[in-house]
């Protein structure tokens, strides 16, 4: 008698939720998922937006001018280091890994990425010595900035990506001199 009971209220149970149930499936079926409309945020809020969008574009444009201006301190330093010591020193290494970083990062807000060995690269040629290769590391750094200072937030410069391609060949090169 009891387990019967208790089958007549399972079955009354699941009755009274089934209903429940397939109305919410039918709520979920009727609107589509891919072709909601998205409301637009109102004027104010739009406004304000570009005007963050704009702040933070001009923010990350000052922030690669300050790259380059510290790439061209690294190379001072650096060329000053060797006309010293006459040899490249741990210290010097380091600087010049600390240079390609930047410059690096240089490349990327520019919207260049690895240079590919090419007929163009093979303009560069290969320094005698220590001394004439930080000397063309100096003279391409401050290139590199000069063509920074030339562009806008809005540009894009290939010829400071070159450069910059230029730059980093260079240190690469200076890095590993023995």
């Amino acid at each position: 008698m009891q387990l019967r009971a208790l089958r007549i209220l399972i079955i009354a149970a699941i009755a009274a939720f089934c209903p429940l149930i397939a109305n919410a499936q039918g709520a979920e079926a009727s609107t589509p998922s891919y072709g909601t409309v998205k409301e637009e945020p109102p004027k104010g809020v739009r406004e304000v937006m570009a005007k963050l969008r704009i702040d933070q574009e001009k923010k990350e444009y000052q922030e690669m001018l300050d790259r380059g201006e510290a790439a061209l301190k690294l190379s001072d330093e650096l060329e000053a280091s060797l006309e010293k010591n006459q040899r490249l020193t741990d210290a010097d290494r380091a600087k010049l890994a600390s240079l390609e970083k930047i410059v690096k990062k240089i490349r990327g807000d520019l919207g260049g990425d690895e240079d590919e060995e090419s007929a163009d690269s093979g303009k560069q040629e290969t320094p005698s010595s220590l001394v004439e290769g930080f000397k063309t590391l100096k003279s391409t750094t401050v290139k590199l900035v000069d063509e920074l200072k030339k562009t806008t937030r809005f540009s894009i410069s290939a010829s400071a990506i070159y450069t910059s391609n230029a730059v980093l060949r260079m240190t690469r090169l200076l890095k590993f001199w023995r």
